[in-house]
């Protein structure tokens, strides 16, 4: 498994043209997409609350602590 598939999480740089959808500095979860992954695409679950594929530049994806992702995990 590579880094890129183990990161869960991902914060929004751009939405310049998903401005309903995504909101900039906000902390998104990222689910696996082999799909995505192939073509420079992020699968996030957005603000419609339903998991969509954007542009893999519009994110940042970071790793959490374990501490934090568990407490995020509880409240999802």
């Amino acid at each position: 498994m590579t880094s890129r598939s183990r990161s869960t999480f991902a914060i929004c740089i751009r939405n310049d043209v998903y401005s309903a959808s995504l909101e900039l500095r906000k902390l998104y979860t990222v689910l696996p997409d082999d799909f995505g992954d192939q073509h420079n695409m992020i699968r996030v679950i957005d603000e419609s609350g339903e998991d969509y594929l954007y542009p893999d530049s519009y994110f940042v994806r970071v790793e959490l602590p374990r501490a934090v992702q568990q407490a995020l995990e509880k409240i999802a």
